[in-house]
């Protein structure tokens, strides 16, 4: 699966394109997209988790599961992300999340790969961690 925090109105949104041709792509093999919206950053995710879902199917044409509003940082952050951000990222650093769309590719097998928001969902590092894990699913 691949994991994400998504909001509407940032520069980012259009990753939803490629996040939703992803799931295209390998839904049939498994995998799957997990949006989690998050508000966190300049206030880039304000509607309800309703108005959320809309803009995204009517929009970006979703239909990979879009969960509840969450916190990513911060004291109360999701208990998801407390796990998640402690795997490092390419650049060697784990810790908080750096902005909307941080991403994090998990294989059957419980192996975590972080890739940082300017990672575009189809990059080709992206595609090989999938790839790696859907590998990993056809052998057990």
């Amino acid at each position: 699966m691949l994991v994400v925090n998504v909001a509407s109105k940032c520069g980012l949104t259009p990753q939803y394109e490629q996040l939703e041709q992803l799931q295209k792509d390998y839904e049939a093999r498994g995998f799957t997209v997990l949006g989690f919206p998050c508000n966190q950053f300049l206030g880039q995710e304000p509607g309800s988790t309703d108005e959320i879902k809309e803009f995204c199917s009517t929009t970006y044409g979703v239909t990979f599961p879009l969960m509840d509003k969450i916190r990513v940082n911060g004291r109360h952050k999701h208990p998801l992300y407390a796990e998640l951000t402690q795997v490092e990222a390419a650049d060697g650093k784990a810790g908080r999340i750096q902005w909307n769309f941080e991403k994090f590719v998990i294989t059957p097998g419980g192996e975590i790969t972080r890739f940082r928001p300017s990672t575009k969902p189809d990059d080709p590092a992206v595609v090989a961690a999938i790839e790696a894990g859907l590998g990993e699913a056809a052998a057990a």
